[in-house]
């Protein structure tokens, strides 16, 4: 019996969309504010938008737990993936983008759902920074750009499994890690000075002229990286992406993910006999 990924409900959609539209609008306004404005200024926005995230991560937690049924050990479970993920990332950082943890996140948004592969990545994220003495403005657009980048491992279709199942975790984690190097950059190209005209960020210019100058910043200080780390997402989830797949699979079923209490028909009390209760876990399609 296998296990689906945890399904999104409908607070649950509205709490990821909210948080995926502020952060959308936190990483992304440089690029519309005015010549000279004081909103350019990036970095002064990052411990209020640290302060904004948090609340903002609770809620979709919340909301997937009312939406689902969860009890406390799917919370644990997502506390013990993310401590897995936050002393992952040390083995590699710094060694041409091979951080590891990426492909962790992969299949953990994959067998957790969107809602709890966000949470997931932007947890862990924090964590790791915690670890590694990462701590600093460019947080929390790590943070959410990790969240996305396991949200999505959630979203891709539920019933490819096998072989089938790696190959489309592999090229969504090949491509991912590339999206994930692009958001993250945004945050640096915005605050970081003394660039090449070509590939500075100019406030208040067109915004397709930015954009112009961010995809040439991109390909010159990040392409590597960001394929290290991609390659090293695609070789892990090959190579051990089956057995940790079943593994988390196994530990969500124990831990009864999505299970219903359900209660007879009150005709049965009515004629005398005692109430029945039935406890219907994860049917695992």
């Amino acid at each position: 019996m296998s296990a689906r990924p945890i399904r999104l409900g409908a607070r649950s959609v509205v709490a990821l969309v909210l948080v995926s539209v502020v952060g959308l609008i936190a990483v992304g306004w440089p690029l519309f504010a005015a010549r000279g404005s004081a909103l350019t200024d990036h970095a002064a926005d990052a411990p209020w938008f640290f302060a904004l995230l948090l609340p903002l991560l609770i809620a979709v937690v919340v909301a997937t737990i009312a939406d689902c049924g969860m009890d406390a050990k799917a919370v644990a479970m997502l506390g013990v993936l993310a401590a897995v993920g936050a002393a992952l990332r040390p083995l590699g950082a710094g060694t041409a983008g091979l951080e590891p943890m990426f492909f962790l996140m992969v299949l953990s948004g994959r067998v957790l759902g969107p809602g709890f592969g966000f949470v997931l990545g932007a947890v862990t994220m924090f964590a790791s920074a915690l670890l590694t003495g990462g701590v600093g403005p460019w947080m929390p657009t790590q943070m959410l750009a990790m969240g996305w980048f396991s949200m999505g491992a959630g979203l891709l279709p539920g019933r490819v499994r096998g072989r089938g199942e790696l190959l489309m975790l592999s090229a969504y984690g090949f491509v991912a890690a590339f999206a994930y190097g692009t958001v993250t950059n945004l945050y640096g190209w915005v605050t970081v000075g003394g660039l090449a005209h070509g590939i500075s960020f100019e406030p208040g210019a067109p915004v397709h002229e930015n954009l112009v100058r961010f995809l040439a910043y991109v390909v010159a200080t990040s392409v590597g990286w960001d394929l290290g780390r991609a390659v090293l997402t695609v070789v892990l989830t090959l190579t051990v992406g089956g057995t940790l797949l079943k593994a988390l699979r196994r530990a969500t079923r124990r831990a009864n993910f999505e299970a219903q209490v359900t209660f007879e028909a009150p005709e049965r009390a009515l004629a005398g006999e005692a109430p029945h209760r039935t406890h219907v876990t994860y049917d695992g399609k």
